[in-house]
């Protein structure tokens, strides 16, 4: 692919977008949420789950990793658990599930009655092989200095203590905690025009942790672009395709405060 051909934000259909425009193993990294059992009206549109999955295993490099954002559908109090029958799948054609994250929401309005708040979705972690980029998120530790720490016990079960050193950060754990709504998962108005946004921090979590400067970031289904601006504003080149004309055009506004105007692909 040519450099023209990136940050760039395309109209149509993904898997025929795909397989006529993207090569395969060119991709560093895919970062996307699907339209998963229906919950939310994508203007009619639906989409084709095994044949983007493919997809997506093609045009991604050897030691990629695919970000899966989605959850279930509760219904009459069964949980329809297509998260894991998409995970299943991703391991069914070749991927690795290198990690189950989960994306907890502070703040939620969605009640149930019979049963906790539902609070969180999942994001899959998908490679293809071993991943061949991670930059691990760092959070400070409550303590840090030497110490005097419990060793192991011995046979005579007494605490014994050595002197260790606290490091100042470790590494954060895969729950990742975000507050969601206008100021939460962005300051952008027109993002809500979309049914369903996710938070700028957590695309940003993601391109850092499993991508570099300069790499390629594919999303397929990009609906308000938010991938597509935290890859561009973390110096990544960004791929973003979606078959709603409405939606291309919600994301152009975004992006167009930071990149001026370019020309969409339409079918």
């Amino acid at each position: 692919m040519c450099s023209d051909f990136f940050n760039r934000l395309y109209a149509g259909d993904a898997v025929a977008f795909l397989q006529s425009h993207v090569p395969s193993d060119s991709v560093d990294m895919v970062l996307t949420s699907p339209p998963y059992d229906d919950l939310r009206n994508y203007n009619g549109y639906s989409f084709e789950f095994e044949k983007i999955a493919h997809e997506i295993f093609r045009v991604l490099k050897k030691g990629g990793v695919a970000v899966w954002v989605v959850g279930d559908k509760i219904r009459n109090g069964n949980r329809s658990l297509t998260s894991f029958k998409h995970a299943l799948y991703f391991q069914e054609i070749g991927f690795n599930v290198h990690d189950v994250m989960i994306y907890a929401k502070k703040n939620t309005p969605f009640m149930r009655s019979n049963a906790y708040t539902n609070s969180y979705e999942y994001m899959f972690i998908f490679s293809k092989g071993k991943p061949k980029t991670f930059n691990p998120l760092k959070e400070a530790t409550a303590r840090h200095g030497a110490e005097m720490l419990v060793a192991n016990k011995k046979a005579d079960g007494k605490n014994y203590k050595v002197l260790r050193e606290l490091k100042k950060e470790k590494t954060r754990t895969n729950i990742w905690f975000y507050a969601v709504g206008l100021g939460g998962t962005t300051n952008d108005k027109e993002a809500f025009k979309h049914p369903a946004t996710y938070p700028e921090q957590l695309a940003q979590d993601h391109i850092l942790s499993w991508s570099n400067e300069g790499d390629i970031v594919l999303d397929p289904m990009c609906g308000s672009g938010t991938t597509c601006k935290m890859a561009f504003l973390n110096k990544r080149n960004f791929i973003g395709i979606d078959i709603s004309q409405e939606y291309i055009d919600i994301a152009q506004k975004r992006l167009d405060r930071y990149m001026g105007i370019f020309s969409e692909y339409s079918k």
